[in-house]
C-alpha cells in the first residue's frame, strides 16, 4: 500500500483536475480543433498513411488514435478531446516514477518518499501543462511518449549499475543471472528506442528526440567496444524500424510544416534578419518562464509568464544547481532534454515566438529543476536551523506547503482568469459535427 498510495492518489487528483468541468472549459472548438478532426476521419477505412497534408501537415500516428475516439464515442467535442486527456494522467504517473528514481538516492527518507509525489502535482497543476490536457492538440500524446522512452531508458541504466557488483563478488556462479539481467538491459533499451521512435511519427517537435536517448547512451559509455555498439544498436534498431514509414514518405515528399515553419530556409530574408531573429527567439524563450508568456490565448494566458513567482524562482535556481553539477548523470540528462525541447521554436519564424505549444515538453526538465532546488534549499535551511532547536519536520512541512500552495495559484488563475481568455480564443461555437461541414477561415 505505501508502494502504491501514492500512485493512487495522483491518478484520482489528475482525473479530477483535468475532467472537472471537461466540456465547459474551453467550451467552444478552436479552428485546429475541426481540421483536426477532419485529417482523423480522412484516415477511416484506408491503408496506413503515414503523413497527411491535411491541416497544414501532420504525421498520422495520433490522428488514428482521434480516429480511434471518434469512432467509440462518437463525433463531438469530448471524443476529440478525450485521448489528450488521457494521456495527460498517464504523462504525471510516468513523471512520478521517472523522479522516484532520479530522487531516489536522497539522504533524507522523507524527502526521497515525497518529493516525486509534490513534484508530480506541481507538474500537474501547472496551467501550462493543464491546458493542453484539456483540448485536442498532439502535445500530451508526445510528452507521454517521451517520458516512456526516458523512463525505460533510466531503468536500462539501473539495471546496467545492479549487474557489475554482482559478478565482481563471484564471477564464476551467476551466470544464468547475468544473462537474465542482460536479456532484461535489452528489453528495456529496445522499448526505449520503440517508443523514442514513435515521437519522431507524432507531434514534429518531437523528430529530434531520439537525440536525448542516444546522448545518454554516449554519457554513459565508459569505452568503445563491442558491448557499447551492441547498446547503440538496441537502441537504433527499432528507432529506425518505427519511422521508416514517414521517413520514406518524406525523401520524395515535402513536411509542409517544417517548409512553412523553418525561418532559416527563407531565401528572401537577409543574413542579419535571420540573425536577429534567432536572437529574438532566444531572449522571448528564454523570457517566456519568468517576465513574458505566451500571448496566444489558447497556449496561455496573454503574456503571463509561464510559471508563477514561487517556481519561477525555484527553476532558475535549481537550472544553475543542474549546470554548476554537471557531473551528476540525471543533471545532463535534464539539461539535454530542456535544450532539445525549446530548440524547434528557436527555428520558427520569430513573431510566433514565445510559444507554449512547441516547447511543452520543457516541462519535465523544468520541475526536475525546481526538485533540485528544493533538495539544496532544504539543506542549507537544515544546516542552518539544526543547532537552535527547530525540527526539520517543521522546515520540510513548511515548505511543502509553500509548494501546495503554489499548486493552488496555478490551479486558480487557470480554472478563474484563463478560461475567461477561452470565450475568444476558441472561436467556432458550433458542434463538432456541424463545424466539421463548414468551411473555415484560420
Amino acid at each position: 500500500m505505501k508502494k502504491f498510495l501514492p500512485i493512487v492518489l495522483l491518478t484520482i487528483i489528475s482525473v479530477f483536475l483535468i475532467f472537472y468541468r471537461f466540456a465547459d472549459i474551453p467550451k467552444n472548438l478552436a479552428f485546429d480543433e475541426v481540421e483536426f478532426t477532419k485529417l482523423a476521419l480522412s484516415l477511416n477505412n484506408k491503408p496506413y498513411i503515414p503523413y497527411s497534408q491535411l491541416a497544414t501537415g501532420h504525421s498520422t500516428l495520433y490522428f488514428y488514435i482521434l480516429l480511434a475516439s471518434l469512432k467509440t464515442f462518437g463525433i463531438n467535442t469530448f471524443a476529440l478531446r478525450f485521448p489528450a486527456a488521457i494521456f495527460g494522467i498517464l504523462s504525471v504517473l510516468l513523471f512520478y516514477l521517472i523522479m522516484k528514481k532520479v530522487f531516489k538516492q536522497s539522504n533524507n527518507e522523507t524527502m526521497k518518499q515525497w518529493l516525486p509525489f509534490i513534484l508530480s502535482l506541481i507538474l500537474l497543476s501547472s496551467r501550462w501543462f493543464l491546458n493542453f490536457s484539456r483540448f485536442s492538440f498532439e502535445a500530451t500524446f508526445l510528452l507521454f511518449l517521451e517520458l516512456v522512452s526516458i523512463y525505460f531508458l533510466i531503468k536500462f541504466n539501473e539495471n546496467q549499475k545492479a549487474k557489475i557488483p554482482f559478478l565482481r563478488q563471484s564471477p564464476g556462479a551467476p551466470v544464468g543471472v547475468w544473462r537474465s539481467k542482460k536479456t532484461v538491459s535489452c528489453f528495456y533499451l529496445i522499448i526505449s528506442g520503440l517508443f523514442a521512435g514513435f515521437t519522431f511519427l507524432s507531434y514534429t517537435p518531437g523528430r529530434i528526440f531520439f537525440l536525448l536517448p542516444m546522448g545518454f547512451l554516449f554519457l554513459t559509455m565508459k569505452q568503445w567496444n563491442n558491448e557499447t555498439i551492441k547498446r547503440i544498436l538496441l537502441f537504433l534498431i527499432p528507432f529506425v524500424i518505427t519511422v521508416t514509414p514517414l521517413t520514406s514518405y518524406l525523401l520524395t515528399n515535402k513536411d509542409i510544416r517544417i517548409d512553412q515553419q523553418f525561418f532559416l530556409k527563407n531565401n528572401e530574408m537577409t543574413v542579419n534578419e535571420k540573425i536577429s531573429g534567432l536572437w529574438h527567439n532566444i531572449s522571448s524563450t528564454a523570457l517566456m518562464f519568468n517576465i513574458k508568456g505566451d500571448v496566444n490565448g489558447r497556449h496561455n494566458y496573454p503574456n503571463k509568464p509561464a510559471l508563477n513567482p514561487i517556481l519561477g524562482i525555484l527553476f532558475i535556481f535549481g537550472l544553475i544547481i543542474s549546470i554548476k553539477n554537471f557531473n551528476n548523470l540525471y543533471n545532463k540528462l535534464f539539461l539535454l532534454y530542456f535544450l532539445i525541447s525549446i530548440f524547434p521554436a528557436l527555428m520558427t519564424y520569430p513573431w510566433e515566438n514565445p510559444n507554449m505549444l512547441r516547447i511543452y515538453t520543457v516541462l519535465p526538465s523544468v520541475v526536475y529543476f525546481v526538485g533540485n532546488a528544493i533538495i539544496k534549499l532544504l539543506t542549507i535551511v537544515h544546516k542552518l536551523v539544526k543547532n537552535r532547536g527547530i525540527s526539520k519536520y517543521l522546515i520540510l512541512i513548511t515548505f511543502y506547503l509553500i509548494l501546495i500552495f503554489s499548486c493552488f495559484y496555478e490551479l486558480r488563475t487557470y480554472f478563474k482568469y484563463q478560461s475567461i481568455v477561452f470565450k475568444q480564443s476558441f472561436e467556432i461555437k458550433l458542434p463538432l459535427e456541424k463545424a466539421i461541414k463548414f468551411k473555415f477561415k484560420p
